[in-house]
């Protein structure tokens, strides 16, 4: 059902199904196509309502119907990820597309939101089937497992998977290390098994002027 064109651009071939996809990403399609509006991006009244509190705006449309939609956003890398029943989290400015029956929620995420001033709520997408998330550059996907934790830059955090737990370390940053100063004031740590998502170029976060 997804494809991917290039590294920047998602097909999505329906028949008769449906995609839930970031408003305003689709560039193409061809067949025939319904288009529904949607809000939020969490199921249901809690969704929409942790997204209203936490000031983050998802608007997500429904694309239903018989032939191929094309998807991109501002020339992002799209990275496509396989679920099988397992859980996917994901900054909402990096997820692009998922499988109309894909769950999508919100889950509590706690300083790592705070330092990059997107709320403390990020995205989660749960159930079988696909979904296509982006980078700014080629994304890395690391391996954590029990003997390897993984330390990560909260500005290249993109998204994570698996059975993994999260901790936040303050007060030592990556640029501290470098002498350069400034630079984030937290940084995540994964432990446990699972994959982590990174991208090669660091969004604008609060933190960094911490």
């Amino acid at each position: 059902m997804f494809r991917l064109q290039g590294s920047k651009v998602l097909a999505v071939d329906m028949t008769g199904d449906a995609v839930k996809a970031k408003n305003g990403s689709m560039v193409a399609y061809d067949g025939q196509m319904t288009f529904k509006k949607m809000s939020g991006g969490g199921e249901g009244l809690r969704g929409m309502v942790t997204r209203r509190l936490t000031g983050e705006q998802m608007t997500v449309m429904e694309v239903k119907g018989h032939g191929t939609c094309w998807f991109a956003d501002r020339a992002s890398e799209i990275n496509l990820v396989s679920l099988q029943g397992d859980k996917l989290y994901v900054e909402s400015s990096n997820l692009l597309a998922t499988d109309a029956g894909l769950r999508t929620g919100t889950s509590f995420t706690g300083m790592r939101g705070a330092s990059q001033g997107n709320g403390l709520f990020t995205t989660t997408v749960e159930g079988h089937g696909q979904a296509a998330i982006m980078s700014d550059g080629p994304a890395v996907v690391l391996r954590v497992s029990s003997q390897y934790p993984l330390t990560v830059d909260p500005g290249a955090y993109v998204a994570h998977q698996g059975n993994l737990r999260q901790s936040f370390q303050s007060g030592v940053t990556f640029r501290t290390f470098m002498g350069e100063g400034g630079g984030e004031a937290f940084q995540i740590r994964f432990e446990g098994d699972g994959l982590v998502y990174v991208q090669p170029s660091e969004r604008n976060t609060i933190a960094g002027d911490v």
